[in-house]
C-alpha cells in the first residue's frame, strides 16, 4: 500500500509515518518512481509504535525495543526488558513529580480560599 493509504488506516498522519521512517522505527519499498510501499504489517507496526509513543517512550527507546519485536531472542528480551525498566522508572519519577506539583497546587488553592473566606467574614 501506498503512504496515504497507510496513513488512513493506521490513523496518522504521512508526516508522522515520514517521520518513522526517518527514525528507523519503519521500512518500505520504493517504486521507481520513488513511492513508498508498505506492506499490510505496516499498519500493526505504526498502531505499536504509537502505543509505545503514547505510553512515554522516545523514538530512540522505541528503535532500542522494536528489535525485539522483529526478531525475538533470549539477548535482545534481557536487553529489551532491561530498556523498559529504565523506561518504567523514568515514568513513575514523572508520575511522582506531578503528584508533588499537584499537593503544591492543593496548597496553594486552600491558601487562596482561606484568605478569601478571612476577607469574607471582614467585610461582614
Amino acid at each position: 500500500m501506498r503512504i496515504g493509504e497507510l496513513a488512513e488506516r493506521a490513523g496518522v498522519s504521512v508526516r508522522s509515518l515520514r517521520y518513522y521512517e526517518g527514525q528507523g522505527l519503519l521500512a518500505s519499498t520504493r517504486s521507481a518512481s520513488g513511492q513508498r510501499h508498505y506492506t499490510d504489517g505496516a499498519v500493526a507496526r505504526v498502531l505499536f509504535i504509537q502505543r509505545l509513543y503514547a505510553a512515554g517512550l522516545s523514538s530512540r527507546a522505541i528503535a532500542e525495543l522494536l528489535p525485539c519485536v522483529d526478531a525475538p531472542s533470549e539477548e535482545r528480551s534481557v536487553a529489551a526488558l532491561e530498556r523498559m525498566g529504565q523506561e518504567r522508572a523514568k515514568l513513575d519519577a514523572h508520575i511522582a513529580d506531578m503528584a508533588r506539583t499537584r499537593d503544591a497546587l492543593d496548597e496553594l488553592m486552600d491558601t487562596a480560599r482561606a484568605a478569601l473566606e478571612e476577607q469574607s467574614a471582614d467585610g461582614l
